[in-house]
């Protein structure tokens, strides 16, 4: 099957599980299945390999369940409709010898102008799973000129987060934003000086965050990670802004710290040793140039692992 979004760095995130080759029977954990391009690739290239894989779009499990019907009934690969962070206390007990996680959204998404993602879409959702009780719409039509601010400070690092919130609240006084369209009119198509970015773009990556409350759930994901330490996993993420990036950085940087102590002790206290494991990569892997050319939208993806011992 075709599938209707183009999986990133996908020859790195195969080269970064290369330890498969020396695992009699590895399972991998695809936390972000989406349309299933990594996982499909990954299991053409490690045969012995089994997937547990889950996701909380419904149409990308749906088309999965299709693309993926013989490995379904061979036992290959294993579905869930999780969002990443709740599957591994579903797993507990099995050996995993990888964990993957893409956290960018689909290119069907960012497309699909009933999801509420795009710019120009005729809709203001943006919720990953559809059942979810808050969509981009309520938060813009509902919550306090504060809040919005907060959110498009925090989440969209913009210094104008004032201004724009207060344009917003001004437009809604008059009639409810309904649609995505709509609501990047009103923000306006003024860039970022610097940057190849608009404003509008980092506001609807705020909402984005804030909908599907992507920050909490990433650090979520680490802090169970940290606690269950699968021996001998690779955990590669994929991720597309600075802020999960940051968070990923210095989450794999202090798994890979022998001591522990205050930072601001005189000496060390705790005794060494308190490394989980070691960082694969000591920059974050991004796209070639030839990818960037195939698939322009892979432009800010960046990639760290991370091994545990």
């Amino acid at each position: 099957m075709n599938s209707p979004h183009i999986p990133v760095l996908l020859n790195e995130v195969l080269e970064g599980f290369s330890h498969f080759d020396s695992i009699d029977k590895p399972i991998l954990l695809d936390c972000t299945l989406g349309f299933g391009g990594h996982s499909a690739a990954l299991l053409q290239r490690y045969k012995a390999l089994k997937i547990i894989a889950c996701d909380q779009d419904e149409q990308a499990l749906d088309f999965c369940k299709k693309r993926f019907k013989a490995e379904l009934e061979s036992g290959k690969i294993t579905l869930y409709k999780s969002n990443f962070a709740s599957i591994l206390e579903r797993i507990k007990g099995l050996r995993i010898s990888g964990i993957l996680a893409d956290i960018g959204v689909s290119s069907l998404q960012l497309d699909s102008s009933e999801r509420g993602f795009g710019l120009g879409a005729n809709s203001l959702d943006m919720r990953m799973d559809k059942t979810a009780p808050k969509s981009a719409k309520e938060i813009v039509n509902e919550y306090s000129e504060g809040r919005l601010e907060q959110i498009f400070s925090e989440f969209g690092e913009l210094k104008m987060a004032a201004k724009i919130a207060a344009k917003i609240i001004a437009a809604r006084a008059k009639s409810p934003i309904n649609t995505a369209k709509e609501l990047a009119d009103i923000i306006g198509g003024e860039r970022i000086k610097g940057r190849n970015v608009s404003i509008a773009k980092l506001v609807f990556q705020a909402l984005r965050i804030e909908v599907n409350d992507e920050l909490g759930v990433l650090k979520s994901l680490l802090s169970t990670l940290k606690d269950l330490r699968p021996s001998g996993a690779r955990v590669a993420i994929i991720d597309f802004h600075s802020l999960e990036d940051r968070i990923i950085k210095e989450s794999f940087r202090a798994w890979s710290s022998d001591c522990v102590c205050d930072p601001s002790a005189m000496r060390c206290e705790c005794g060494g040793g308190h490394a989980l494991g070691k960082i694969i990569t000591k920059k974050p892997i991004t796209p070639s140039a030839d990818e960037l050319r195939a698939n322009p939208r892979s432009s800010c993806a960046k990639m760290r692992i991370f091994e545990f011992k």
